[in-house]
């Protein structure tokens, strides 16, 4: 895709402008390296640390989320608790995650075949096979970013904005949204997309990433700006209700509940997590792989002090880094920065 601003094609940043940030050991021998890009913001949004290129666009993929979530909730719908939390989530398909969707568009008496997320089946493989033994099929209200979706389509409900058409760039809704991003990021994007689940993705670099991830966490409930008391109510409800972000035994939400981050993974290797503090990283995996982002990022803040080096430490075995060999241990995913 190109950008509105120019005929030059944009892109990503490159190998050579990368650093190691995470390798794969397996019985003594780095047998994988997992190059990328971070960034850490300090409380006051100053640069405590940089590593490779974090000047150059990404898409920030589902890490967009919590953006979309606050230009939802500052149009009037006004999402609180579990229901907050399942419009940013990228949710396994459980029938508490499903029944979180299908309350919001029932309560705004919109129907389920209005979602315009693509069909599929639950990541969650208990509800998959219960589907199965039902003899039911993929739907859309399955997919992990229902709960936007759904989110969206309540907002376009309360506001009289047409649902047909609702992840169209020049809907209002989008507007809105782009209008949310540049405001907390301080960034105009490059260049826009189509995400996986069909709606519009916007890129920034992991600096404007993290400066307005950082923005949303650290936002107030009571702040006097309405934009902001949403964007705190937000951080409250990622931080409250971890398991709707992702699902049980998924690293999104082991790390938010045993170290109360406001965290957030995106597709292709993005991750961003964020420390009441305001301490905040952004990161990118450049080969889209996201199995050691999150030791990546809650090592980054440790490093700055915003959370415990032992908490980390006894975080690390739940996040499935261990690499196994004839059914046993025989060496780890393990972060490698320096």
């Amino acid at each position: 895709m190109r950008s509105p601003h120019s005929n030059v094609t944009t892109e990503t940043f490159a190998v050579n402008d990368s650093v190691e940030l995470a390798v794969v050991e397996r019985s003594g021998f780095v047998e994988s390296r997992h190059a990328g890009s971070a960034i850490v913001l300090g409380t006051n949004g100053e640069v405590l640390r940089s590593l490779g290129d974090v000047t150059s666009p990404v898409f920030p993929r589902s890490a967009m989320k919590p953006f979309q979530a606050v230009a939802v909730m500052a149009s009037g719908v006004a999402l609180r608790g579990a229901d907050a939390a399942i419009a940013t989530a990228s949710h396994i398909g459980t029938p508490e995650h499903v029944a979180l969707v299908r309350g919001l568009l029932s309560r705004a008496g919109v129907p389920e075949a209005a979602l315009a997320c693509p069909a599929a089946w639950p990541i969650d493989s208990a509800a998959r096979d219960a589907l199965v033994r039902l003899g039911a099929g993929k739907a859309p209200v399955y997919m992990e970013c229902s709960g936007k979706h759904a989110a969206m389509l309540v907002a376009c409900q309360q506001n009289g904005w047409a649902i047909e058409g609702y992840l169209q760039p020049e809907h209002p809704l989008q507007k809105r949204i782009l209008d949310v991003l540049e405001r907390f990021t301080g960034e105009r994007p490059l260049v826009s997309g189509v995400d996986g689940c069909g709606a519009p993705v916007h890129a920034i670099s992991l600096t404007g990433l993290a400066r307005g991830i950082a923005r949303i966490a650290t936002s107030k409930s009571n702040s006097p700006f309405a934009i902001y008391r949403e964007a705190g109510f937000l951080a409250e409800a990622v931080r409250a209700n971890g398991w709707v972000v992702a699902g049980p035994g998924h690293s999104d939400s082991i790390v938010i509940d045993r170290l109360g981050l406001f965290v957030k993974g995106g597709a292709e290797g993005i991750m961003v997590a964020a420390a009441e503090n305001g301490t905040t990283v952004a990161l990118k995996i450049l080969d889209g792989n996201l199995r050691a982002a999150a030791a990546v990022a809650v090592g980054l803040l440790a490093d700055a002090g915003a959370i415990k080096r032992a908490d980390v430490d006894e975080l690390l075995p739940e996040l499935g880094l261990t690499v196994t060999g004839g059914g046993r241990p025989v060496g780890e995913i393990r972060a490698s920065y320096v």
